[in-house]
Parts: C-alpha cells; sequence; structure tokens
C-alpha cells in the first residue's frame, strides 16, 4: 500500500478519532475530517475548545479512521504531529464548504478558526485478517 491509499481511504470514511494528550490523560474524541490529499490530513476546530489547548501543549496525536463491515471491518491509523494553519484563503473555503461553521458566526477573517493538518508521520492498516502480522508503516510526508 502507498499513501495515496491513504488518502482514499480517509476521504471515504472521514469520521476520525483523535488521540491526544492532556497533561499525562490520554484523550479521544470524534472530528469529521475536512478532507486528505497528498498534503496531509486536515481538521478543523475552535480556538476556545480543550482540544485546541491540548494540541498547542503537544502536537502529537494519533488518527483512526474506521470502515465496519460483516468481517470486523478495516482501520487506518495515522500516528504524527500536527500544523496549524493560518491562511485566510483556507479559512473561507472551510466556511464555504461547511456552511453550519457561518451559523456559529465564523468567516474567513476568525482567527479563532482553528484549521491544522497532519502532514507527516506513519500510516497502518489493520483488519482481522491481519491482526497478528507486523505492523507494515506507510511513510508520509
Amino acid at each position: 500500500m502507498e499513501f495515496k491509499d491513504c488518502i482514499k481511504f480517509a476521504n471515504d470514511n472521514p469520521m476520525t478519532y483523535v488521540a491526544t494528550l492532556d497533561g499525562n490523560q490520554p484523550r479521544v474524541r470524534g472530528f469529521m475530517m475536512w478532507y486528505a490529499n497528498e498534503s496531509g490530513f486536515y481538521f478543523h476546530t475552535g480556538a476556545t475548545k480543550l482540544v485546541y489547548k491540548q494540541l498547542k501543549a503537544n502536537p502529537n496525536v494519533e488518527l483512526c479512521f474506521y470502515h465496519p463491515d460483516e468481517k470486523g471491518g478495516v482501520m487506518m491509523r495515522v500516528a504524527g504531529a500536527v500544523e496549524f494553519i493560518d491562511d485566510k484563503k483556507l479559512r473561507g473555503k472551510l466556511v464555504e464548504e461547511r456552511q453550519f461553521l457561518k451559523a456559529w458566526g465564523f468567516t474567513a477573517e476568525s482567527s479563532d478558526l482553528v484549521i491544522f493538518k497532519v502532514s507527516k508521520g506513519e500510516a497502518y492498516f489493520w483488519t482481522m485478517e491481519t491482526n497478528f502480522d507486523a505492523k507494515k508503516a506507510i511513510k508520509f510526508g
């Protein structure tokens, strides 16, 4: 498998579980990934949220994408560090694509609308059939 397979899997299964650290306490929550491409996996949050403070304190994360099926499903885990993107044009695109953000008062100028991505790291696929196999890392970035 190659990184292009990771991009496709993430875009086909955008519901993502994001694991962070809050001090020494792991925290995990669901995110709806915005999109993935050859430059990484893109997400957004609000600057007032605890997850943002956790990511600023420690940018290392693990992402988990999952596609269920009758055989136990396919999981892709991605380990890397987040990069914050302060780009008015990109925020404008985000607000246009995710209209609910406008209802919450966000605009392209809203610096408290935080975009972040994971652009470097390792990805691993898992299935019940490969449960006991050695991990095969797909390095990217």
